[in-house]
């Protein structure tokens, strides 16, 4: 299952993870970000606009990836793809969520925090992970101590990383891609400000050495 989701690290060094409070900023952000060539985007199941908003985006805006991010249950899974949704991010690990995104065909990026959660997550087959919340449990340190042991396993930080510290985090072997909410700052999302939002996708471009 996890080289489907590893696939999306080839899109660009950062997918966004985005909070949509109101429906109307949902298709034109997403075109703003395509717009910048960031096309993989996680929106986060933490509104009660969230599953409306993935349902637009992937609808009107065929060029975006288009992924549910917070699934925390195996009901988060099928509204995520009865949505749409082209893959799933999950803040922890659980056989729950495993079973789920297997049984609804959902590629499926786990969150992972120890190095325990790892050997859980490898057991179900998974092997691309995300490391949440990264810059908490430990950020570049903890991404070297893990190499180690799980030479096979790629993991996507994300949690507390900005436009300056995710060089540091995407110079490391074992780092595929990060996450990021910076592309998709409020204050640009209320002031309908979808240029700035299109720069600031451009500019991830540039992140990866």
């Amino acid at each position: 299952m996890s080289h489907q989701t590893l696939s999306l690290a080839s899109h660009g060094p950062v997918i966004p993870v985005i909070v949509i409070h109101k429906l109307e900023h949902a298709v034109p952000l997403a075109e703003a970000l395509v717009a910048g060539g960031v096309k993989v985007l996680e929106v986060t199941l933490r509104t009660p606009v969230a599953l409306q908003a993935m349902e637009a985006m992937a609808r009107a805006v065929p060029e975006a990836i288009v992924g549910a991010g917070t699934l925390r249950t195996a009901a988060d899974v099928a509204a995520a793809k009865s949505a749409g949704c082209r893959f799933g991010v999950s803040p922890g690990f659980s056989t729950e969520i495993a079973v789920a995104a297997q049984g609804q065909d959902l590629p499926l990026l786990p969150g992972v925090s120890t190095a325990s959660e790892v050997m859980q997550a490898n057991a179900a087959g998974y092997h691309f992970l995300k490391l949440f919340p990264a810059a908490a449990v430990g950020g570049v340190n903890l991404l070297k101590a893990l190499a180690g042991p799980f030479p096979d396993v790629a993991f996507c930080p994300t949690g507390g990383i900005t436009p300056e510290s995710a060089p540091q985090f995407l110079s490391l072997p074992n780092v595929k891609v990060c996450g990021g909410s910076w592309l998709t700052p409020q204050d640009a999302l209320d002031a309908g400000d979808w240029v700035r939002i299109t720069q600031l996708a451009k500019a991830t471009h540039t992140l990866r050495a």
